[in-house]
């Protein structure tokens, strides 16, 4: 029989806590103490969950009051009743005749009492209210982004000081969602003079002409209309654009989301804090739980931006405990309120890994001991196990097939539903990845490994993957429905941090938890010998080897599944690019933002690759709005071809070419603040694009800038969202940033981080199929682009 079978039956056996018998000797009762127990201490943890949970609700809910105020504020007119001020006698009075109050069988002093407390109540939740509305007033406000840096205007002064008096409350999460305005919705005169502007640079003259007639057709026609139903849609929906965007970008999508969707992230690649996989796994294991936990807990400061301004962390509830389900039409995103497990694929196989034992969170030198057996474990996978993912990789409409025909019932249901209900899902790789200056093609590997690795030993419908080379080098895959990169960028600088800081000149490298107990932080960290720190409390509980049986139908729709994302592998190309030359230190003393100074560069490396101008696209968030997601600068210009143009010409003074680049820049930080603030051009046109699918009625410009192909697709990876991460006195702790998949066919898709003072990190990729494009001929051109504009300042 077979072994791990055995194992099953025994704990499910040990499980029972209560069962009983018939004898001829009459009813044997047996009663498992422990069992009992651990069902006591299981809904003891659910009941404080729940409370805590409650009082988050409750807090959030009067936020920026508390609810100590309602206190305060009926005490305040219970003593006023007693001390006989006239006004509040009367109204009291008033209360107490009300139809509700005959129902009161009292003394008149009680029921006026209760009638006191009913209107101080009532008093409270309408200052409650105004208090509310009049932050979400406030928050509304933007003129702030268009001030020059450094000045101040005296509105934005007073703006200032009122946010800061309203918000001085230390806020939880979730405390802002409330507060927080919703996206407004641009009008379609603003929209379409954006548009042309927009498209200017990339079209001639008789091609611009063509475009204004359609604008002008659209504007005039349909586009009114459209409208409408847009201003309908938010008034009752929290953002306008979210869910449409969630659904019809992502869900709907049919191809691979391997390389088409998924993101990827690595590690902090200047240092190496052991080469034992197992080690580094359970420190990084335990510090995204410690991260869930205090999430959970709504510990989790939300970011501000200047301190004082609140982004919507609404994106963070599906962070964990979440996975994207296929259907033959759309895709859908479920979130399980609470995972006790992980599941870790190791050579081919998966384990299902309890991370509480007795409603306690196990420690990393437990969860090393856990993944010692799995390594430790030579049994083979079953047929059709070890590339069972490829499902997750290939096209979805097979996949959800599959997973209806052979994934409903038995073993494989099970099986499939401990992969899908847990946490996250753990890869220990059997393969080395590193960093190394003298080899750029290792961190190109690197990188690669992370963006789809073999096309089967990834779970790419999970929220994320964690993945743990064979030398304890670390990375991420993340599925992007759920959320857009700062989310996934917040957890993982967490969890580097938590891995790599040092406490104190000749202490261990251990983390340092913010909210934690002294334990916490002991146990995190690395032994001299490279294994996690801490002794074992207990034995943790043994790995649960997953059952599988998988028939041939099954196994073939699983090669034709990787097949189709073995193709896709093989034609994707990506090159990582390590610019040390210079970074943001000196950038800031041209007194430009690093930002735009790098997009400037991207369009002219662009230019010197394709010798064109294309449409380019930079995602912006819009999370100063309630649910906001992203939004698009269109990073190509008027201006910036203008620039560029002028890099162009050797007989450009230098002196012209400085004020073009300054001209350039001010436009992409004008469009990038118009994008923060819900003045963009794109995410209103393709809900415009929507509402005309919905009503049948086919638009011939929303479905020409619809189909616009966008061949340079840019985003930097946002880093030091907390105050965790200080790059001056430890520039070695930045990550190197992280990346995805071109867009276009034929274009580019490139991710930087500004890596602190003197670094940034290029991701480059695009298609090999494409003759057109070659990754590392574009980074060669970034660099040039890069010095040429240094020089223009030296």
């Amino acid at each position: 029989m077979n072994p791990h079978f055995n194992r099953h039956m025994a704990e499910a056996h040990s499980a029972v806590a209560f069962s009983f018998s018939v004898t001829p000797e009459g009813v044997d009762v047996n009663v498992n103490h422990e069992a009992l127990r651990a069902v006591w201490i299981s809904g003891v943890r659910s009941w404080k969950k729940k409370t805590a949970t409650f009082m988050n609700h409750v807090h959030n809910g009067v936020y920026p009051a508390s609810p100590a105020s309602w206190l305060v504020t009926s005490g305040a007119f219970v003593g006023l009743h007693y001390a006989g001020l006239k006004q509040i006698c009367k109204v009291v009075d008033y209360v107490s005749q009300l139809p509700g109050f005959n129902l009161i069988k009292t003394h008149e002093t009680n029921k006026k009492i209760v009638a006191c407390l009913a209107f101080s109540t009532g008093v409270w939740l309408v200052g409650i209210a105004t208090l509310r509305y009049t932050l979400k007033l406030m928050f509304c406000y933007k003129g702030w982004m268009y001030e020059p840096h450094g000045k101040m205007s005296v509105a934005t002064k007073i703006w200032l000081l009122g946010v800061k008096v309203l918000v001085n409350r230390r806020p939880l999460l979730y405390s802002y969602q409330g507060s927080l305005p919703s996206l407004p919705i641009p009008s379609i005169n603003d929209t379409m003079k954006r548009y042309l502007r927009s498209v200017r640079p990339l079209l001639n003259d008789t091609q611009y002409a063509r475009m204004e007639r359609l604008v002008e057709e659209f504007r005039r026609g349909d586009g009114p209309r459209f409208q409408r139903y847009l201003i309908l849609k938010s008034w009752w929906a929290s953002n306008y654009v979210s869910d449409w965007w969630e659904e019809y970008v992502y869900l709907r999508g049919r191809s691979p989301i391997m390389v088409n969707s998924n993101f990827y992230g690595l590690d902090a690649i200047m240092i190496h804090p052991t080469n034992i996989q197992i080690a580094r796994a359970a420190n990084a294991i335990y510090a995204m739980l410690m991260f869930r936990r205090q999430m959970d807990k709504e510990l989790i400061k939300p970011i501000m931006l200047n301190g004082t301004i609140p982004l919507c962390s609404a994106q963070y509830e599906r962070q964990f405990n979440t996975t994207r389900i296929p259907g033959e039409e759309s895709d859908k995103l479920v979130h399980y309120k609470s995972s006790k497990h992980i599941v870790v694929y190791h050579k081919g196989r998966y384990f299902k890994v309890y991370i509480y034992f007795k409603g306690v969170l196990l420690l990393p030198r437990q969860i090393e001991q856990m993944l010692e057996k799995i390594i430790l474990d030579e049994s083979e996978p079953v047929k059709g196990e070890e590339r069972l993912a490829a499902m997750t990789a290939g096209d979805r409409i097979p996949w959800a097939k599959a997973r209806v025909e052979h994934f409903a019932k038995g073993v494989n249901k099970t099986s499939l539903e401990a992969i899908e209900k847990s946490a996250f899902v753990v890869v220990l790789d059997d393969e080395e990845h590193d960093y190394d200056e003298e080899d750029p093609t290792k961190l190109n590997n690197f990188g690669k490994s992370m963006l789809h690795g073999k096309g089967y030993d990834r779970w790419f419908d999970k929220s994320f993957t964690l993945v743990i080379c064979r030398n304890g080098r670390m990375g991420f895959n993340a599925e992007h429905s759920w959320a857009d990169a700062p989310i996934m960028a917040h957890l993982w600088e967490h969890t580097l941090m938590e891995d790599t800081v040092k406490i104190g000149a000749d202490a261990p490298i251990m983390g340092h938890l913010w909210e934690t107990t002294i334990a916490d932080e002991a146990s995190l960290g690395y032994t001299a010998d490279g294994h996690t720190r801490g002794e074992l409390p207990f034995n943790a509980p043994n790995p649960i080897r997953l059952q599988w049986d998988l028939d041939d139908e099954c196994c073939k729709v699983v090669d034709q599944q990787l097949a189709i994302a073995k193709a896709l592998i093989e034609d994707v190309d990506l090159n990582l690019l390590k610019h040390d030359a210079f970074g943001k230190g000196f950038i800031k003393t041209c007194k430009m933002s690093p930002d735009a100074f790098i997009q400037m560069a991207l369009q002219l490396a662009y230019y010197r690759d394709a010798g064109k101008f294309c449409l380019t696209y930079e995602a912006s968030m819009t999370r100063l709005f309630r649910e906001g997601r992203t939004e698009t600068v269109r990073s190509c210009t008027i201006e910036s071809a203008e620039f560029v143009k002028a890099m162009m010409d050797s007989n450009v003074s230098r002196d012209d070419k400085v004020k073009l680049f300054r001209k350039a820049t001010d436009r992409h930080q004008m469009g990038y603040k118009d994008a923060m603030s819900g003045k963009g051009i794109d995410r209103h046109l393709f809900c415009l694009y929507v509402v005309s699918k919905y009503l049948g009625i086919e638009s011939a410009f929303l479905k020409e800038v619809l189909s616009e192909p966008w061949r340079l697709s840019t985003s930097q990876t946002p880093h030091q969202q907390t105050d965790k991460l200080d790059l001056v006195r430890n520039p070695e702790f930045i990550s190197a940033g992280g990346g995805f998949g071109p867009v276009a066919d034929d274009g580019y898709g490139v991710s930087y981080i500004i890596a602190g003072e003197d670094v940034i990190f290029f991701h480059i990729s695009c298609k090999k199929s494409c003759n057109e494009t070659d990754p590392e001929r574009f980074a060669r051109n970034i660099k040039r682009a890069m010095s040429d504009m240094k020089n223009l300042f030296a």
